[in-house]
């Protein structure tokens, strides 16, 4: 299976970094990994919903260049159906018993999503509803296709 991640901005801070890596090297045993990143937009403070938009848009289409054709797209919102690590795996699971080989997982920037991107996922999903910052979000995130990997594997991991 393939898995990409297309996550809006940079990841700057050393320690998200060495997080980062850690399961990109834990994750080749199960999967090829790929994590692109897209230029964000600077937002200024106190901007307009109009400027907001404008900046969700400019970020979409970013987001939405680096897609591919062959890929099942999913999408990490508030507002999307919440899964628990074994529906994760099962969820990963099943899209490679019905001959998918490859699934993308979009990060919003700091605004999150334009409805354009949001419009083109075949699943939206939350991991909380609460709102964390994108740089966790992608160490969450590699988190958990780790742990659905282990635990479609069979191999044990902590509950």
């Amino acid at each position: 299976m393939k898995i990409t991640i297309i996550a809006v901005g940079k990841i700057k801070e050393s320690y998200w970094r060495a997080a980062i890596e850690e399961y990109r090297k834990r994750l080749q045993k199960y999967c090829k990994l790929t994590i692109i990143e897209v230029e964000d937009e600077k937002t200024p403070d106190r901007a307009s919903a109009l400027m907001n938009d404008q900046i969700r848009e400019k970020e979409a289409g970013r987001i939405l260049a680096a897609l591919t054709k062959d890929g099942y797209v999913v999408t990490l919102e508030i507002d999307g159906k919440p899964l628990d690590s074994p529906g994760l795996a099962d969820f990963i699971d099943r899209l490679g018993v019905r001959g998918t080989s490859h699934i993308q997982f979009i990060i919003g920037g700091s605004l999150g999503l334009h409805s354009s991107v949001t419009a083109r996922a075949d699943r939206a999903l939350s991991c909380s509803a609460m709102t964390f910052p994108h740089q966790l979000m992608r160490v969450i995130l590699l988190e958990q296709i780790y742990r659905g990997y282990r635990i479609i594997a069979g191999e044990p991991y902590h509950k």
